[in-house]
């Protein structure tokens, strides 16, 4: 079942893009920016990691960590993060269990076929941990607006 808004965020252990594991409570006291993608190197997905890499600076400065979660794997994050220069980690959920834990892996339908993928999603977390905002419609040129305003 999909967290809401005043929910604490669901606990999670995902790898990054070397293999490190990151726990989501090794970030608490900290804002996160917990951010739901379909695919590593597609058009709309670049576009929102580019936007949240330019204004990067801005996140940091307000006290926000960024973490992008797909369900690619490790290599496929490596390379993404190297082609486009990314400051922030990409964890692999391969298996789909942060996706399960946030209600991000759903049914989607393209040209009347349906399949399982993420839904775009990103999740803004307080110090607490508690979920403070959700961005269902995620526009990933201007993402940061979005969440900072």
């Amino acid at each position: 079942m999909r967290p809401k808004i005043g929910d604490p965020a669901p606990l999670f252990t995902g790898k990054d893009q070397d293999g490190k594991q990151i726990n989501l409570s090794d970030v608490k006291g900290k804002k996160i920016v917990l951010y739901f993608y379909p695919k590593d190197d597609t058009p709309g997905c670049t576009a929102e990691a580019c936007n949240l890499r330019d204004n990067y600076e801005r996140f940091i400065s307000q006290g926000y960590e960024i973490l992008g979660i797909s369900s690619d794997n490790e290599k496929s994050h490596r390379k993404f993060i190297d082609k486009y220069n990314l400051p922030f980690p990409l964890l692999a959920d391969t298996d789909k269990s942060i996706h399960e834990k946030y209600g991000t892996w759903v049914e989607k339908s393209m040209y009347g076929k349906k399949y399982m993928g993420t839904a775009r999603t990103t999740f803004v977390i307080d110090k607490d941990g508690i979920i403070k905002d959700i961005i269902d419609k995620v526009d990933t040129k201007e993402h940061t607006v979005q969440i900072l305003g």
